[in-house]
């Protein structure tokens, strides 16, 4: 039977595969058309197309070459001209490609010749403005015929892909027709073989179903047909077997009915429960062992029958506790089950105890609690609850509905009342939905229901006032300054972007870039006390300069952003700008102090100078800085040039911040010339940066880059390390002298880096001169004097350097301990000069005598300022007179030149 079965669904698997196969190749027959449908139609018509738009670009392009008189751009547009005129020909060529007709290669050609020969009309123009009308003219009417061609061209490559597509039909249509009569005959087949299976099976199965129907009705001694070999043969065979099976299973069965009712009284005599089974006169006509032990003793029968009576729990006259539950027979006895329930009781005196420490445990939370059952009734209310709502503790009792517990609320005049009637019925239904309740006294309660395991539901009360207070405290810092209450830049850059959303439907705006100056003074002097107060003060007035539709932030210490809307003109950001220049220059009366500071603005319009906040914020920024550099107390105008100085400032910030991380600087030193010993007693070192683009970098231009970026602390410490470790080689008489930017000697580095510059060279203190401005002694006096104090302490000599340029206080030379002053060369270069500066330069000279100070003049550069610096008594010298500032490698050769070869380094 299975061979049968097997051949038949072969021969059916056989024609739907074969019928598949033809689909298969038929498909992709269809795709193949679709493709060359495709590629030889629509490809066509789409590069015919574009072989017009190339023509057309060409004449756009040589009509701007008439409109202009640059020959750069007129260049330009030949060579663009050119390039059309070969993309032009590769669209002819792949369109008469893709349409294969002999009247598109004809069209194409047509157009072609066109072109060449509009091109060549257009190259005999010459000077364009110097073309007769005629001549013109004729272009266009080339032009014109070269259209008509490239229209013709496009007609007829859309003919074509029309044929290409009436084919592709016919074809799709004969396969169709032809896979419907190949499916009709697969059909047929199946069909046929499947009736012929039917009949081979038929008749064995309707033998096998009244076997199988005979023994379901329990005739199980009827005999079964015995069938052939095949597969229902052994069908038959087998439900003969199963026949015996069931046989045999009922005999067992009853026979296992039997030892179960032995079980089951074994079981009751062994049952830790006492069974009592009363005949309908009131007898007991059965109890088991248990039953008896549990009222063993005198009286037991009188006792067993009293306690039968109804149910319910009993105290027995031993202490133990009963309970009874009876059941009625068929016949009008009772069946009483009897258990010793006296571990029971003493656990729940223990629960008891437990919910009494609960209840202790729910008064003391800091939430309230109402616990519903699953009718909406309140089972559990703690004393927080009340408290919460200012309740009284006996308002809200257990039993009351969730309605009730809402109608006190109500009837006590809340003002959450409204939404308690809007969310009550809400609430009660949907577990998960917090609700939030303000009360009439400011209060804020946060209400949440879950859902408990019995169809009930618990709601939580919790007070979160001050939560929610300080959640809105938190929310207005983070768009708010702390101190004054304005917008910060998070919030500004959300007003920006406002603003530049209705740009253009409205009008422009303007962003300030606003910067107090001599605030810095004000902190330094007057203490920061007073200067947050100037800056509360300064955010007021900006604030009344403003209108509601404008806004102020503070974005720094001592930077705010004034955004101005709806400006149609600079002028008005202007008038808006000298407003707040004359109002915040005002003086302040602060804490007893009259204070005036200045400001300084940098304006930008959007959109004409941006459209980002980010944009607007530093060109306003780059304005502020120009106007910094220029006047203090004014206001710029953001212009494009600015932003290229700023770009070229960022160029120079990288590299100067990669050279230092590289290491790519250069120490030139400069000899210093003692005149009492008539020799070289020393060296300056000078920092010098070989850019590799821009070459030589004066110190002046980079220096206050580094100050400004941080990066002067690492870059002095280098220049005194390698300052000390080319010194060590020197003779040693030699001095090394080194500068010290105010910022690097305020750094707490200092001290330590020249401890490990004189500890990892070797240099003695004694050879090392620190040279330091004046600038450095008026930050903080008291730090410099501990700072100076240390050095001196590593055997460091201490020069003032520029003396006089700066503050020039002589109680700077009576306080610190410096052991030279420096002549600026600014003094030197006039000393030769009638009216000169020869009288502060004696002066200088003689207070330094008198102070027992060293003096050294920088700049010599002649003769003559030699010996006037030599009559006055000067110690030392040095300028280009001597030598210009040398690499390391020309060291010696100076000092071979002014102090002899013997003198020189070895």
């Amino acid at each position: 039977m299975r061979g049968r079965i097997l051949v038949a669904f072969l021969a059916m698997s056989l024609l739907t595969g074969g019928l598949s196969a033809y689909a298969v190749i038929a498909i992709d027959h269809v795709g193949d058309l679709v493709g060359r449908t495709y590629d030889q139609s629509l490809m066509s018509i789409n590069y015919a197309r574009a072989a017009a738009a190339d023509f057309a670009k060409m004449r756009s392009a040589f009509a701007r070459h008439g409109l202009t008189k640059d020959h750069t751009i007129a260049a330009k547009l030949d060579a663009q001209i050119a390039d059309l005129n070969t993309t032009l020909a590769e669209d002819l060529t792949i369109a008469v490609e893709r349409s294969q007709s002999d009247r598109a290669l004809r069209a194409a050609g047509a157009v072609q010749s066109g072109v060449a020969a509009w091109d060549e009309m257009r190259r005999s123009f010459g000077d364009i403005a110097t073309v007769r009308p005629e001549r013109w003219d004729a272009l266009d009417h080339q032009a014109d015929l070269v259209d008509a061609q490239l229209d013709l061209l496009v007609n007829y490559t859309a003919g074509d892909g029309f044929t290409f597509r009436q084919a592709a039909r016919s074809a799709v249509a004969s396969e169709l027709r032809f896979n419907i009569a190949v499916a009709a005959l697969a059909i047929a087949g199946s069909a046929l073989i499947a009736w012929l299976l039917h009949r081979r099976i038929r008749g064995p199965l309707a033998a096998a179903s009244a076997a199988a129907e005979r023994i379901a009705g329990g005739r199980l001694d009827d005999m079964i047909p015995t069938g052939g070999r095949d597969e229902l043969g052994s069908l038959l065979r087998s439900m003969a077997v199963m026949r015996d099976n069931i046989r045999a299973m009922m005999e067992r069965e009853v026979r296992q009915r039997q030892s179960a009712e032995q079980l089951l009284a074994d079981a009751l005599q062994s049952s830790r429960e006492g069974i009592i089974v009363l005949d309908p006169a009131g007898q007991i006509a059965f109890a088991n062992t248990r039953a008896m032990q549990l009222f063993e003793g005198p009286d037991a029968h009188a006792r067993c029958l009293a306690a039968l009576a109804r149910d319910g729990e009993f105290l027995q006259p031993d202490g133990r506790w009963l309970r009874v539950s009876r059941s009625a027979t068929s016949d009008g006895g009772l069946v009483a089950v009897c258990s010793d329930i006296s571990m029971v009781k003493g656990q729940e005196a223990q629960l008891r105890q437990t919910n009494l420490r609960l209840d202790a445990a729910l008064d003391n939370m800091s939430q309230g609690l109402c616990l519903y059952d699953a009718d909406g009734r309140l089972m559990v209310v703690n004393r927080r609850y009340a408290q919460i709502y200012d309740l009284h503790p006996n308002a809200v009792v257990p039993g009351m509905t969730a309605a009730q517990v809402l109608q006190i609320s109500l009837a006590l005049g809340r003002d959450e009342a409204d939404m308690l009637r809007r969310d009550g019925e809400a609430f009660f239904g949907q577990p998960g939905r917090p609700i939030v309740q303000e009360l009439a006294n400011g209060k804020i309660i946060a209400v949440e229901r879950r859902n408990t395991a019995g169809g009930g539901f618990v709601a939580t009360y919790e007070d979160v006032t001050e939560r929610r207070r300080a959640e809105a405290r938190i929310a207005f810092l983070a768009h708010h300054d702390v101190l004054t209450g304005l917008p910060n830049r998070a919030a500004l850059e959300q007003h920006i972007a406002a603003s530049v959303s209705q740009t253009g439907r409205d009008q422009g705006f303007a962003v300030m870039a606003i910067d107090l100056d001599d605030f810095r003074p004000v902190n330094d002097t007057l203490g920061h006390g007073v200067g947050d107060e100037l800056l509360v003060a300064v955010a007021n007035r900006l604030s009344a300069c403003i209108r509601e539709i404008d806004c102020v932030a503070r974005i720094g210490a001592d930077e705010f952003v004034v955004v101005q809307r709806a400006v149609d003109r600079p002028e008005e950001a202007a008038v808006l700008a000298r407003r707040i220049i004359d109002v915040i220059k005002s003086p302040y009366v602060l804490s007893g102090h009259t204070v005036s500071v200045g400001v300084t603005v940098g304006v930008t319009v959007a959109p004409g100078d941006g459209t980002s906040s980010e944009k607007l914020i530093k060109n306003a920024d780059v304005a502020l800085a120009r106007a910094k550099a220029e006047a203090r107390g004014a206001f710029r105008f953001f212009e494009a040039e600015m932003d290229a100085r700023l770009q070229a400032r960022r160029l120079l910030e990288r590299d100067l911040r990669q050279a230092v991380a590289d290491e790519s600087f250069e120490v030139y030193y400069q000899p210093i010339y003692s005149l009492a010993a008539e020799r070289v007693c020393g060296f300056e070192a000078l920092l010098r940066w070989n850019h590799p683009e821009r070459g030589f970098i004066s110190p002046a231009e980079f220096i206050p880059i580094a100050e400004e970026m941080g990066l002067i602390v690492p870059l002095g410490e280098w220049v005194l390390a390698r300052a000390c470790a080319d010194a060590v080689r020197w003779p040693d008489g030699l001095k090394i002298a080194v500068n010290v930017s105010a910022v690097q000697f305020t750094s707490a580095s200092l001290v330590t880096a020249v401890r490990e510059a004189l500890r990892s060279t070797g240099l003695p203190g004694r050879r090392l001169e620190l040279e330091i401005t004046e600038s450095v002694l008026v930050a903080n006096p008291g730090v410099t004097t501990a700072i100076l104090h240390s050095l001196k302490g590593l055997g460091v000599r201490v020069s003032m350097d520029d003396f006089g340029t700066g503050y020039s206080s002589l109680s700077y030379l009576r306080s610190f301990p410096f052991d030279k002053i420096k002549i600026d060369q600014s003094f030197v270069r006039d000393l030769c000069e009638e009216d000169g500066t020869d009288f502060i330069v004696r002066a200088v000279i003689g207070l330094g005598a008198s102070l027992g100070m060293t003096t050294t003049a920088e700049g010599v550069e002649t003769e003559a300022q030699l010996l006037r610096l030599r009559a006055e008594g000067c110690d030392e010298v040095q300028g280009y007179l001597f030598s210009r500032p040398v690499p390391i490698g020309q060291v010696a050769g100076l000092i071979a030149r002014w102090n002899g070869a013997s003198r020189a380094i070895a």
